[in-house]
């Protein structure tokens, strides 16, 4: 576009468009108006080309990062313990060493907020108590 421009206000010295009469006034100011244009679409399309650059380095980062994160989270199925809440019906996992561990626990579906599982240390005895199981 800034080439068409420059070869407009070319083409008004050639054909020596007088500047002092009102058709001369009025092509040299739309001349300069599409210059204007041309300046500010220039500027749109770097920041256009910037943009579209900066967006494909973030997919890249997310990728890479979703690599690691799935990937990490790809343990054995024998790491996690499964149970359904009783309330949504959603499936509820959560690893199988906080079983072991010797203090109170409560786990709660994410999705609705309803007691999943929960365990209750008093000394030497651990009450688990897993709440999908009606005869629990």
């Amino acid at each position: 576009m800034k080439e068409k421009v420059a070869y407009l206000h070319g083409l008004t010295k050639g054909l020596e468009v007088n500047e002092q009469s009102s058709e001369g006034k009025l092509l040299v100011n739309i001349i300069d108006v599409l210059d204007d244009f041309a300046e500010e679409f220039e500027s749109i399309t770097d920041a256009h080309e910037d943009l579209e650059e900066y967006v494909t380095t973030i997919d890249e980062d997310l990728t890479e990062l979703e690599d690691e994160v799935y990937e990490d989270s790809s343990c054995p199925d024998d790491d996690y313990v499964e149970v359904e809440c009783p309330t949504c019906h959603d499936q509820v996992a959560f690893e199988a060493d906080v079983l072991h561990d010797d203090k109170d626990l409560e786990i709660t579906c994410p999705s609705c907020g309803t007691v999943v599982y929960e365990s209750v240390y008093e000394g030497d005895d651990t009450r688990d108590r897993y709440y999908d199981d009606p005869g629990l």
